[in-house]
């Protein structure tokens, strides 16, 4: 197969060139470094040979001794190859290089055209196959949903929800749609709300920016937190918290994030005296049978990528999110839906 735009043009599979050794299970790929990629790195040429695996993993397997050029193993990332140069990949059936397969698995599709689709993912479901969790994940469902995201890195994915935050994702099915949707997120051209119930009620003002930076926490190297980056290696960050309803136990807040910090709609309530409930990596507790932390993608909006339509989605609220909404006392209406500033 040939893919369009990518590093290394590689030739179609055909009965017998697919070499492995039934007792390994050891797979070969073959292919050849176009004259557009002379002198790039060899760690960085492999990535369109190999767009299901990551830069550092392809590091590895160099390290390794998996990588032949010319039939001369290659170990070092920074070898420059040459137009013309066969590359041949000993693939190992080690976790991470069993995970890239496509797994049947019912995922909610929002919208779908030939360039992207949007997904309404479950809470509990993991995006993106990492230690721990090598299958199972969203992106094995897209690869059973969509075959031809295999040519894609991360089969697509351009932004990630924790593996316990239900809600909308946008994904790539083109090359061109994802390297537009990764500079739109970059840009902050996309615009993401968030609904979350969390302890305490609301006393502070509503709207509320909160403009604080967040870095790895030092006390706890799984956990982030809010930091001050004269001091401490952080990114800047910015949610800005609406005021939907109020509970004697908590809050029912909208969250609406203009940078997209790991953990940020989590740390930044927690910093605020609000931890999310069922949040317990973040100071939040159980309520009301919401065991998982009470967070919620409500609505994605952007310019397609191609077109430049103007997309929006709404997505319904879960079930366990809807439960504690009614014990609380507290209702949603979608049409209040708060506007980007």
């Amino acid at each position: 197969m040939e893919q369009t735009g990518a590093i290394i043009s590689i030739p179609p599979l055909i009965d017998g060139e697919e070499e492995q050794d039934p007792g390994s299970q050891v797979e070969w790929r073959h292919g050849t470094i176009a004259l557009a990629q002379h002198g790039q790195r060899i760690d960085r040429a492999l990535v369109g040979l190999l767009p299901e695996f990551s830069r550092s993993y392809l590091q590895q397997m160099l390290e390794s001794g998996q990588v032949q050029i010319n039939h001369q193993r290659a170990t070092k990332a920074a070898q420059r190859v040459k137009a013309g140069d066969a590359l041949e990949i000993e693939i190992r059936p080690t976790l991470q290089s069993q995970a890239f397969k496509p797994e049947a698995m019912d995922l909610r599709v929002v919208y779908q055209d030939e360039h992207l689709l949007v997904v309404d993912k479950p809470a509990g479901l993991v995006v993106h196959p990492a230690p721990g969790n090598w299958s199972g994940t969203l992106l094995n469902g897209l690869l059973a949903l969509d075959p031809q995201s295999a040519l894609l890195p991360r089969a697509g994915i351009v932004h990630r929800l924790d593996k316990d935050t239900s809600g909308l994702m946008v994904v790539a099915r083109s090359r061109l749609a994802m390297d537009a949707l990764v500079r739109a997120i970059a840009a902050r051209e996309v615009s993401r709300q968030y609904l979350a119930l969390a302890h305490h009620p609301w006393t502070a003002a509503s709207p509320l920016p909160v403009q604080t930076a967040i870095g790895r926490d030092p006390r706890n190297r799984l956990r982030m937190a809010v930091v001050d980056l004269d001091k401490a290696q952080g990114k800047a960050a910015r949610t800005d918290v609406v005021l939907l309803g109020n509970a004697p136990a908590g809050c029912f807040v909208r969250c609406i994030l203009h940078t997209g910090r790991t953990h940020q709609i989590r740390v930044h309530m927690a910093s605020l005296g609000h931890p999310l409930v069922g949040d317990g990596v973040y100071g939040g507790k159980p309520e009301a049978g919401m065991q998982r932390q009470a967070l919620h993608a409500v609505h994605l909006a952007f310019a397609h990528p191609i077109t430049g339509v103007a997309l929006e989605f709404e997505a319904p609220l879960p079930t366990d999110f809807a439960a504690l909404l009614q014990a609380w006392s507290l209702r949603y209406n979608p049409l209040e839906r708060a506007s980007r500033p």
